[in-house]
């Protein structure tokens, strides 16, 4: 395993597990072939930890734990980092899930809309053909009375030439 100089190992597929139990702590690493476990130097400074588990691949994300130098400032320092990194990510969440119940509100409010709209054109609509159908009936009446009264101007054109020619 490679350090480097910010305590943190060069290991990719390993995972690292603290412990704890009630009379003693130890480190477990374990590995996809094998198993094994040993006991931490420095059990002062891990008392405070009851348990961290770590399962990462990234260089950057795993500590080296059977360090040393590694101090309970460290383990402090991390986890308070932890906190304030997953009260970001609570806060994000509950604005997402906010806006997205908002975003439904409003699309059910205006589906709801659309349906008052569309329930109101229907209507409309009904009135416009009704009213349609009487204009239509009235129109056609109209064009029976306007032949009727052709023929009868016609008839009364005849009658008034034929009127003419006795006079004259």
């Amino acid at each position: 395993m490679r350090t480097r100089g910010d305590k943190r190992p060069s290991r990719k597929h390993d995972r690292k597990v603290l412990v704890a139990e009630e009379s003693t702590k130890s480190w477990a690493d374990t590995d996809s072939e094998s198993s094994s476990s040993s006991s931490s130097s420095s059990d002062s400074e891990q008392e405070e930890v009851h348990c961290l588990m770590a399962d990462q691949t990234s260089d950057d994300e795993v500590f080296d734990f059977s360090n040393v130098e590694f101090t309970r400032e460290d383990l402090v320092s991390s986890l308070n980092d932890m906190v304030k990194e997953y009260m970001k990510l609570s806060h994000s969440f509950e604005e997402a899930k906010d806006e997205n119940i908002s975003l439904k509100s409003s699309s059910i409010e205006s589906s709801f809309d659309e349906l008052e709209d569309i329930d109101s054109l229907k209507i409309e609509l009904s009135k416009l053909t009704a009213e349609n159908d009487l204009l239509r009936n009235e129109s056609s009446e109209l064009k029976a009375e306007v032949e009727k009264l052709t023929k009868e101007m016609s008839s009364w054109n005849q009658s008034a030439r034929a009127l003419h020619k006795l006079v004259s």
